[in-house]
């Protein structure tokens, strides 16, 4: 037996069994048989991978970024081309890509580097839109930091445009969250863009 079925996978007490009666359904409603060979073990496979895709559910952004050091910095720090993968919401397809986080400190406060890619996975491990991802990743450091200014910019590829309806395979979204002084400057605003389209 699987350690899926030992325990219920949710804090609603639905239970493994649960959910993977739940995929079985889904299967027999496309016309499989969810129990023949090569679908036998399947629901427990899409339950298992469907937590780990959505491991952000369980991390705490606050925790994340409450370890900070102390430094006179004052310019804009940048962690660029951050791998993500997340699950859009409307179609529980995969959508993937790069992001790129700035902040400029004040009152002497940094925080590690892959604190920053943390933040990322924390939030786009979780059943998303693009747009508000972006923002959520931005917001998170804008409040736990509080720094001068934050910028995200994410950049996207999107299943649910790749393999469906208007099928666009090289179709990319980008989007940007730009707060404090990243919005009001446009001198900060077009260094941290000069930055990230260098290669």
């Amino acid at each position: 037996m699987s350690p899926f079925f030992k325990k219920a996978i949710s804090s609603n007490n639905i239970t493994a069994k649960e959910a993977t009666d739940a995929v079985r359904t889904l299967l027999r409603y496309i016309g499989e048989n969810p129990d023949r060979e090569g679908l036998i073990d399947t629901p427990d496979r899409f339950c298992r991978a469907l937590l780990e895709l959505t491991e952000g559910y369980s991390s705490n952004p606050e925790e994340i970024l409450s370890t900070t050091f102390e430094s006179q910095s004052d310019e804009m720090i940048l962690l660029k081309d951050i791998e993500f993968t997340s699950t859009c919401e409307h179609h529980l397809l995969n959508f993937s890509g790069k992001a790129h986080v700035a902040y400029i400190p004040s009152e002497g406060k940094i925080v590690g580097l892959s604190k920053l890619a943390r933040i990322v996975d924390t939030f786009s491990q979780r059943l998303q839109v693009q747009e508000r991802l972006t923002q959520q990743v931005a917001e998170a450091i804008a409040k736990h930091l509080n720094p001068q200014g934050v910028a995200v910019v994410f950049e996207g590829t999107h299943s649910c445009m790749c393999v469906r309806g208007v099928r666009k395979q090289s179709a990319k979204m980008v989007t940007s969250t730009m707060l404090g002084q990243f919005r009001d400057s446009a001198a900060s605003r077009n260094e941290f863009m000069s930055f990230i389209t260098k290669n």
